[in-house]
């Protein structure tokens, strides 16, 4: 029971802090909303892109582990946002605030000592609570990386 505590623990920093990276609290943190929509030179994707991204993609991968009902999105059109630019700042803030939302229940999930982190979803075809919450974290430590680097090219990054 000790090493599944900290097996929990452990996914909630790797979810959650800022060991090797900056984490997803650094790299919103007071951007312009006049650069929230710019595409840099060189980079594929504007602040906002990958804000939504990384929230539309969480959003998915927490539905699929708890919901029985889950159905499957289209990509990439459910995946990224329309447009390069937030439609205004409070779709920013909103945005900002459902990731943080969504990034806590994956990791009540995952400390819940009633949630099984091996057993197969029954909905899945073969994956884990343990897999989504990995997963989650891969892909928020990807994006992330390229919002900073965004930043970056933008002037916006400490």
């Amino acid at each position: 029971m000790q090493e599944e505590a900290l097996l929990r623990k452990q996914l909630v920093t790797l979810l959650t802090g800022s060991e090797a990276h900056a984490n997803f609290d650094a790299a919103v943190k007071d951007l312009p909303a006049a650069l929230r929509g710019k595409r840099p030179k060189g980079a594929e994707h504007s602040p906002w892109e990958l804000l939504e991204h990384l929230r539309m993609a969480q959003w998915d991968i927490l539905d699929f582990s708890r919901n029985p009902g889950y159905q499957e999105k289209n990509w990439p059109e459910d995946y990224w946002p329309k447009s390069p630019e937030p439609p205004t700042e409070k779709e920013w803030d909103h945005s900002v605030h459902a990731f943080r939302k969504d990034l806590k229940a994956i990791c009540d999930l995952v400390v819940d000592k009633s949630t099984d982190l091996f057993a197969k979803i029954p909905h899945g075809s073969g994956q884990t609570i343990l897999r989504e919450a990995l997963l989650v974290a891969d892909h928020n430590a990807y994006h992330v990386g390229q919002l900073v680097l965004v930043r970056r090219l933008l002037g916006a990054w400490k």
